[in-house]
């Protein structure tokens, strides 16, 4: 194990042998850090923090301290997750959950880039990019390949599909569909993310479909459940279809509007 000698680590924490640490961090007791871990300078990692495989922190940042939640209590014990795979840059912070043997947790394979912020409760999927001063409040859920530009503020308890893009200083108050790019003060969806859908090998039969069904849901006159209502007519829809009907119908925040841009298009 590569401890850097101003790292303080509590003798209670376990770390596996091939972790690194480097200069001024603090790890604190109840702390679970896998294989190959990497951690940079000044990084202050809090009790109750599981930590993953291969994972790069980056300096600066904090992990698992107590959340800005008022009603609180810091007694409770509640976890930060983070699972393998992940790099997370310069400032990061992320608050442990709020309920009682919960935690707040982040997947695989995710980029978050410096001074993203997870607020308690908070649910992150596999493969998304959360670029600059990403900030996410208590309780949203990123589902999986989701790409968050710079400055974006999420709403607390909103939820964020996969393949979906925000773009930059976007602000999110309802929940965000799937494959849909948003944009906007309150945010809008305003295409489709086809850039994103193409580099996971969504096929362009699929992509049609896709965007057939967002012009049922925004376009056609109907409201959304009756929009729903016919869209279910279809006996063998793909499976991107039925994960769009799905979120819309499990949906408790309501879903963000559509907003046509002049000259745009959803597809290519």
């Amino acid at each position: 194990m590569k401890i850097h000698p101003t790292a303080i680590i509590d003798p209670k924490a376990e770390l596996h042998e091939s972790v690194e640490v480097g200069p001024f961090c603090i790890i604190e007791k109840d702390v679970k850090i896998g294989e190959g871990t990497v951690i940079e300078s000044h990084v202050k990692i809090h009790a109750g923090t599981r930590i993953g495989k291969f994972n790069k922190l980056f300096s600066g940042g904090s992990y698992g301290g107590l959340p800005q939640d008022l009603a609180f209590k810091p007694e409770t014990k509640t976890y930060l997750e983070i699972g393998d795979h992940n790099i997370l840059r310069e400032n990061v912070i992320f608050h442990r959950g709020t309920v009682e043997g919960k935690a707040t947790t982040v997947g695989n394979h995710n980029y978050l880039m410096g001074n993203v912020h997870l607020a308690h409760d908070v649910i992150v999927g596999d493969h998304n990019i959360m670029v600059q001063n990403t900030m996410l409040a208590g309780h949203v859920v990123i589902g999986d390949k989701v790409f968050i530009s710079g400055s974006v503020g999420v709403h607390q308890f909103v939820r964020v599909s996969d393949y979906a893009m925000l773009a930059g200083l976007t602000k999110v108050v309802k929940d965000v569909p799937p494959y849909a790019t948003v944009d906007g003060h309150p945010g809008a969806v305003v295409s489709l993310n086809v850039v994103g859908m193409k580099r996971a090998g969504i096929s362009a039969d699929v992509r049609l479909a896709i965007k057939r069904v967002y012009k049922v849901i925004y376009h056609s006159g109907l409201n959304t459940k009756q929009a729903l209502t016919e869209l279910k007519k279809d006996p063998n829809p793909a499976p991107e279809v039925q994960k769009i009907i799905q979120f819309f119908e499990t949906s408790k925040r309501g879903v963000v509007d559509h907003r046509f841009v002049s000259g745009g298009s959803d597809e290519e």
